[in-house]
């Protein structure tokens, strides 16, 4: 049975909400396990809450946690019995280990994938890829959003391979279309970094490039596939989060102003919900980290349940449509090389 490690202790809201979300992703999937690393003794207390399959799921004892605070390379080395560590170094080594998810420090993820599971033969730089929700009713994957501040145009041309490969063996994408972010849909727009990997992206095999994209088409547009920076794919993300909080609080507030107000919120409120839950990208799920030889999610770090449950579905998904191979087949085809730069 495929196995996903959960980092019990990563996040705002450990152990409590990620106990809860992965119990929650259980019941709505079959054919996976959890197997949660962390304090045995807090991860088994809350666990205590629930009704479970208990042969769906296993606690791994670690006496260490990773925090925000601490340094990610010096972490990783140091604290060798953290749940972060731990859980991937179970990620590398057991083979019915499929996926990892925790909503611990980004940098922490980041640096233990790198350092300890190691990067697909070929591929320059790994990338966070989220699943943004679009007025489609479907989702765009924005590919890079963070983890690559500083690029180079064969690392944009890479990021649209692995993304399309993400859209393919996850969401049954057939054909994903890709769009590069940038100040205008032009051809001749941007800087000469997005110059030249619009001229990279449009020679490139086994991808559907349709050209530039502005930031308004990530939630608006037709694309499936937003190839990015890190630096403008992070800008970006944070201004989707800040609208649909924006959205929430104004909505919130004018059906709260008197009675008639109240009244048709009343009469909308299923409307309503659906436009602030579209809003809400965490709800779909965390952001995978292409490019790795083993799957491996990193979850909005105030993940509450509902956030954090589809972030293991994404693990699931992405384990059982072979992510890993799908990366593999795409690179090979599209002409990289299977030496890092």
């Amino acid at each position: 049975m495929l196995k996903i490690v959960v980092d019990a202790m990563g996040g705002d809201n450990a152990p409590k909400e990620i106990v809860k979300g992965a119990l929650e992703a259980l019941e709505k999937r079959n054919g996976f396990k959890v197997i949660f690393t962390g304090d045995e003794t807090a991860v088994k207390a809350e666990l205590k809450n629930y009704k479970y399959d208990l042969s769906r799921v296993e606690v791994v004892h670690c006496t260490e946690t990773i925090t925000n605070d601490d340094i990610p390379t010096h972490a990783i080395r140091a604290k060798k019995d953290s749940s972060l560590v731990v859980g991937l170094r179970m990620l590398k080594e057991d083979e019915e280990v499929g996926g990892f998810v925790s909503a611990g420090s980004t940098g922490a993820v980041l640096t233990g994938g790198i350092m300890l599971i190691g990067r697909i033969k070929g591929v320059m730089r790994p990338a966070l890829c989220p699943g943004i929700p679009n007025v489609r009713g479907t989702r765009t994957l924005l590919c890079d959003c963070g983890a690559n501040a500083e690029c180079k145009p064969p690392y944009l041309q890479q990021f649209a391979v692995m993304a399309t490969a993400y859209g393919k063996a996850a969401f049954g994408m057939k054909n994903p279309t890709v769009g590069l972010l940038n100040n205008g849909t032009e051809a001749h727009k941007g800087d000469p970094l997005h110059q030249e990997a619009y001229a990279l992206l449009q020679e490139t095999n086994g991808i559907n490039f349709v050209g530039n994209v502005e930031g308004r088409d990530i939630m608006f547009g037709d694309v499936d596939v937003v190839v990015s920076d890190g630096f403008s794919g992070n800008i970006a993300l944070k201004s989707v989060e800040g609208c649909g909080k924006t959205v929430s609080a104004v909505l919130k507030q004018e059906f709260k102003k008197n009675f008639s107000s109240k009244l048709a919120y009343v009469c909308a409120r299923k409307q309503i919900n659906k436009l602030r839950d579209m809003l809400d990208y965490a709800k779909l799920g965390g952001s995978v980290f292409l490019g790795l030889k083993k799957v491996v999610v990193k979850s909005h770090g105030n993940s509450k349940a509902n956030a954090f449950g589809p972030s293991v579905l994404q693990a699931v998904d992405a384990c059982t449509g072979n992510l890993v191979g799908e990366i593999e087949s795409m690179l090979h085809a599209s002409g990289f090389g299977e030496t890092h730069e």
